[in-house]
């Protein structure tokens, strides 16, 4: 669903679930068309009944910080600590969380601030550094700003890799129109499942947002603190959110951008993403229309989006510099999807190949925004352990292939690749759990952000975690598509995450957003200090 492959732009049991919450495995759902299955979302969620804590146990030992700073960061600090693995037997196996922290300088502190980029999969370190420095002084100057690698992820210990080349080019056409075609993809699929299987069939049942949240707990008791906020993008607004659920009382501040829809955890939710994603790429091809004289391929939107399909369709033939197929090509612009400051990159290589007749812009596109760094075997290793844990899959081939073509026939554009990225599930060992039921009524107020057109997250999702957390708040970043819109240079939605870090109230809002890119030479560098390129090049795509 928020998928996550690349940072740029930059013996336990396993007979049980991952913990003794109340979440226990799920049915395997029916055969019913994906139009029914956000009622059976709902109702299962229900049916987890209340989210417990796992037991007591004794505190972990103090994280011991170190010294990492970098010319950025000048003051991050360094460590690590041990949590169980199973967090319903504290006394067997530990595993390592690595985490960093930008400590406070005010006189009187507000305590922790864990930050969180989403994914699953997506490492948090560099994001502490990226948030102590974007608040106003004085409102970072009150948190110890804590980042952190979930289970499974960057340098906490035991990092997951199924294997790598999984993304390799160029892969099959995403869009399986002959029975050679799918057949393919279906063993690339299955053949990730087998591998993450033979290779940490001991870690695996452990891997999960609720195994995460537990952590997010020993990482509090460790740092001795009493209360913590946090701040999630993305994914990391779900992990938040049962957080909250399991520790009501331990939540000091929650902020919450990008907001997951709980309510459809995660096939049905990748479903409304691929709709959502359409939408966001007609809007890109449509500035690209409006901008002819840069480009020169067309005024008419419509027209536009032809010979985008029709680039497409010459790449199965003969995929740009032997690496740009077009489940590359989908790749490739996927991420203007997450930010619109990639759209003038995005427009210059899709000119160049269509009106010079020029591959290598694409190539270098591909490269810079599509192509898979090695890194990324670990981050798509724990988004498969996590979603295809987290939540029923359907098992059976037919209904994935009834519902993609369902949704392909009203969007075309990512239905099938994403339906490829996450169809290990289908495939997955183990039974998976009930999503928990999130509602709360015990917090203190939460501060949502959400950009109405965000593709990532659709804006439904923030409705409904704003329904299911009692007295959270909703500022709109109105006509926004962007996924990640506080601390990205909307002074608006900046300063009204800052007021309440400072002071815990907030009201419903709208900012506007951000005017639209203007087209740029490919060469023009972006300073690494600009809001909206670091920021999203930590997020990451697919995160």
């Amino acid at each position: 669903m928020i998928r996550v492959t690349r940072p740029t732009i930059r013996p336990a049991r396993t007979d049980r679930p991952t913990n003794r919450l109340a979440n226990p495995p799920a049915v395997r759902p029916s055969r019913r068309r994906a139009a029914v299955l956000l009622a059976v979302s709902t109702v299962v969620a229900a049916l987890a009944g209340p989210v417990t804590a796992a037991p007591v146990a004794p505190a972990p030992a103090a994280p011991r910080w170190t010294d990492c700073a970098t010319p950025r960061y000048p003051t991050l600090q360094c460590a690590s600590l041990k949590v169980p693995l199973d967090h319903g037997d504290r006394a067997g196996r530990q595993i390592s969380l690595a985490l960093t922290r930008v400590p406070h300088t005010a006189a009187v502190s507000q305590g922790p601030l864990l930050v969180n980029p989403g994914g699953p999969g997506g490492s948090g370190r560099s994001l502490a550094g990226y948030i102590a420095s974007a608040l106003p002084e004085e409102v970072a100057a009150q948190y110890d700003v804590i980042g952190f690698d979930p289970r499974g992820v960057g340098r906490s210990e035991p990092a997951l890799d199924c294997g790598g080349g999984h993304f390799a080019p160029v892969r099959p056409d995403s869009v399986p129109r002959d029975a050679a075609t799918e057949r393919a993809n279906l063993e690339r699929v299955r053949s990730f499942a087998e591998s993450c299987r033979n290779k940490h069939a001991d870690v695996l049942p452990y891997i999960g947002t609720v195994s995460a949240a537990h952590d997010i707990e020993a990482v509090r008791v460790a740092l001795g603190a009493e209360r913590i906020s946090y701040y999630g993008y993305s994914y990391g607004t779900y992990l938040g959110a049962v957080y909250a659920r399991l520790h009501p009382s331990r939540v000091h501040r929650l902020v919450l951008d990008s907001v997951v829809d709980p309510a459809g955890v995660w096939y049905e939710d990748n479903l409304a993403q691929d709709r959502a994603f359409d939408t966001r790429h007609k809007a890109f091809l449509a500035w690209v229309a409006k901008y002819d004289a840069s480009y020169h391929l067309g005024t008419d939107p419509a027209g536009v989006e032809e010979r985008w399909y029709a680039m497409r369709q010459s790449l199965r033939g003969k995929p740009a510099g032997g690496k740009v197929g077009p489940a590359e090509l989908e790749d490739t612009f996927l991420p203007g999807g997450y930010y619109n400051g990639y759209w003038p990159h995005l427009a210059e290589a899709f000119s160049a190949y269509t009106v010079g007749k020029d591959p290598k812009p694409l190539v270098a596109a591909y490269e810079r925004f599509g192509a898979v760094e090695p890194s990324a075997g670990n981050s798509y290793s724990v988004y498969t352990a996590v979603q295809c844990r987290d939540s029923a899959w359907p098992k059976e081939w037919n209904r994935w292939r009834a519902d993609m073509w369902d949704t392909y026939a009203e969007a075309p554009f990512m239905t099938w690749n994403n339906a490829w990225y996450n169809a290990p599930c289908a495939f997955w060992s183990g039974e998976s759990l009930r999503a928990p039921d999130v509602t709360n009524t015990e917090l203190p107020p939460a501060l949502l952000l959400q950009a109405t057109q965000d593709a990532a997250t659709p804006f439904r999702g923030a409705v409904s975690m704003r329904e299911k957390l009692a007295g959270s708040v909703l500022v709109t970043e109105e006509g926004g598509g962007n996924h990640g819109v506080s601390l990205s240079g909307n002074k608006c939605l900046d300063e009204k995450v800052a007021a309440y870090l400072t002071t815990g109230k907030a009201a419903d809002a709208a900012c506007p957003a951000q005017p639209e890119p203007k087209p740029a030479a490919v060469t023009r560098a972006v300073p690494p200090s600009a809001g909206g390129t670091a920021l999203h090049g930590m997020l990451g795509f697919r995160g």
